[in-house]
């Protein structure tokens, strides 16, 4: 994408206002899901499916706008993020045309990223959004999301200021407590439950941890390497 500048129009009737008094500090990435960009462009922008996003950017590279970032676009769903519950409400939402694990999930080109990058950078400079809120779908609905996934390359993006990414953890594992895992996971935004043993919610937010943080390791279990990461991404975002 040679620049802002070359965005497409595509309006989506899907969005409404902002409440009052709600500032934009999240930037929410997804990917599709679907068989072809048309056909996501042609949902997200149907009044009946009551979906949108306030852009969709394809594999080429080319970008599409369908809401103004001043208005509420309808992309989280039922979401939440260190404890608010209105994602939409707060966020700018991007979606990356990829089919997605459904219909054969693929890495995203150079193209899209490059795209994704410039975009991101001039939404950064527009709202403040720290690094720590540029999240995945799957970040804030864990039980339901699992884009933009595991083959997003998170490190990648955040070399060029966009999010976080933190150092490799240490090659010394860790053991830590269930329900210390759990609250170290709520303070970093996830909705972690107070579960002192797995659960199928607790597995659902430790793989969403996984997909983010460490996708060499989606087990969904709290294994030391786990552990360990859940620490160092913690720290990293409570000291940001």
């Amino acid at each position: 994408m040679g620049g802002i500048e070359n965005i497409i129009e595509r309006p989506s009737p899907n969005h409404d206002a902002r409440p009052d008094g709600t500032g934009i500090d999240i930037l929410l990435l997804h990917y599709t899901g679907m068989q072809s960009a048309e056909a996501a462009l042609d949902r997200l922008t149907d009044p009946d499916a009551k979906v949108s996003a306030h852009y969709l950017i394809d594999e080429d590279g080319r970008c599409y706008r369908m809401v103004d970032e001043a208005r509420r676009a309808w992309h989280a769903g039922v979401a939440s993020w260190q404890g608010a519950t209105d994602i939409n409400a707060r966020s700018i939402g991007i979606e990356l045309v990829n089919p997605g694990h459904q219909y054969g999930y693929r890495h995203f080109p150079d193209r899209q990223m490059d795209c994704l990058t410039h975009l991101s950078k001039a939404i950064l400079g527009r709202h403040p959004i720290p690094p720590t809120r540029v999240l995945a779908h799957s970040d804030v609905a864990p039980d339901r999301k699992e884009d933009p996934g595991e083959l997003f390359n998170w490190e990648s993006l955040a070399r060029s200021g966009i999010g976080l990414w933190p150092a490799q953890a240490s090659a010394a594992a860790e053991v830590i407590d269930f329900s210390e895992a759990m609250r170290l996971l709520s303070e970093i935004g996830y909705a972690a439950p107070e579960d002192t043993v797995m659960s199928r919610s607790a597995r659902s937010v430790l793989l969403a941890f996984q997909r983010r943080w460490m996708p060499r390791d989606l087990t969904g279990a709290l294994t030391p390497e786990t552990a360990a990461r859940i620490r160092e991404v913690h720290s990293r975002i409570i000291h940001a």
